[in-house]
């Protein structure tokens, strides 16, 4: 007993020993516990304007952009609407189709501006995916619609000067003007549907990692699509970029120049002829003409940066950074922006009818506001 009790300790575990060297150290108990999972931690929103840096002054500047964009095409735009609509000898075909660009390019700027600064402000999409899919398939419907007005008008400025009728004071009928208009609609809406198929929100870390996820909406096709689907999608993506500079750039801008040439050189021809209602009927289409030539022109140059942007992202996206490219990218969105509010500024400043109409409802307001207010 004995020799065992001396054996003991020596082939047993020397727990002080073990206790002395890995000893757990004593907390404080007012130490307060802190949760180990911190990602459950409320990420704060990037705040665009504060610190003050080289990017808040571009926050700034993009602010500003869209505060006057905004001003200028929604009140351009209604007014536009305002003076075909409550101005019967206004309601020409050629001033119905203008009526109904100035209402797309109303709803551009009213529903896509604000979503698109926003975006670009805070690096986060307000609706997520549906305005990451939204946004893209109205920008590209809008083109459609501008695209297919524009050879409207040119077909119809041609048709006033080939015919010897007084054509430029013609009231269409409604049912044909109706007709015309829903071709328009329907073939803009569904050749921009392929758009909704090629278009995902995905997440990316923020920097610095404590601020919020960045959220970019890219060209990229589910794969939980339908198999017929997914193909429409890979062949659009695909053609995509020669199909949007071949329908929405060439077309529009090549047709209306061409056509636009003939009709000036029938007006021409009229007005040595005196054929037509007298000189101020020849003026006007005339200047109708031009007007239509404005527009293509508007219309090609804020356009270009768009091309410029898809063809840089397809082929030279790997040796570009991709700030670059988002630069590129929000720069041909405000050119198209810049498009929908221009454009009532020069019927307004081309187009006598127009001018004449606006200047009769500023005065009609203000004598408006003026009796109210006394």
């Amino acid at each position: 007993m004995a020799q065992e009790q001396e054996r003991g300790p020596s082939f047993g575990l020397n727990t002080s020993d073990y206790e002395d060297e890995y000893s757990v150290p004593d907390f404080p108990e007012t130490t307060p516990l802190s949760p180990v999972n911190t990602r459950t931690r409320r990420k704060q929103l990037r705040h665009p304007f504060y610190p003050v840096t080289a990017e808040s002054y571009g926050a700034y500047a993009v602010m500003i952009t869209a505060a006057i964009i905004f001003s200028v095409g929604i009140i351009g735009n209604v007014s536009v609407m305002c003076i075909v609509c409550h101005n019967y000898y206004m309601r020409s075909i050629s001033n119905s189709l203008l009526a109904n660009l100035a209402l797309w390019d109303f709803v551009i700027i009213f529903f896509c501006l604000p979503l698109v600064v926003f975006q670009e402000l805070t690096k986060n999409w307000l609706l997520g995916e549906f305005s990451c899919r939204i946004i893209p398939y109205l920008e590209v419907a809008s083109l459609g619609v501008t695209t297919f007005t524009l050879c409207a008008l040119c077909i119809d400025r041609f048709r006033a000067a080939s015919n010897v009728q007084m054509y430029y004071e013609m009231i269409e009928n409604w049912m044909s003007t109706t007709a015309k208009l829903a071709v328009i609609w329907v073939g803009a809406l569904l050749l921009a549907l392929p758009e909704l198929l090629i278009r995902q929100l995905v997440t990316e870390d923020g920097d610095p990692p404590d601020m919020t996820p960045c959220e970019r909406c890219v060209v990229r096709i589910s794969t939980e699509l339908p198999d017929t689907l997914y193909v429409l999608g890979l062949t659009y993506d695909g053609a995509r970029l020669w199909w949007y500079f071949g329908c929405y750039f060439c077309l529009p801008t090549l047709f209306t120049i061409c056509s636009s040439l003939v009709t000036a050189r029938k007006i021409r021809r009229a007005e040595r002829a005196c054929v037509r209602g007298g000189k101020k009927q020849i003026q006007l289409e005339s200047q109708m003409n031009c007007a239509v030539v404005a527009l293509a022109i508007l219309y090609g140059f804020c356009i270009i940066p768009e091309n410029i942007c898809n063809i840089v992202t397809v082929y030279m996206a790997a040796g570009i950074p991709r700030r670059t490219l988002d630069i590129l990218h929000l720069v041909s969105q405000l050119l198209l922006f810049c498009k929908s509010a221009v454009t009532p500024v020069l019927l307004f400043c081309l187009c006598q009818p127009f001018t004449r109409a606006f200047l009769d409802l500023i005065h009609a307001k203000c004598c408006c506001f003026f009796s109210l207010k006394t």
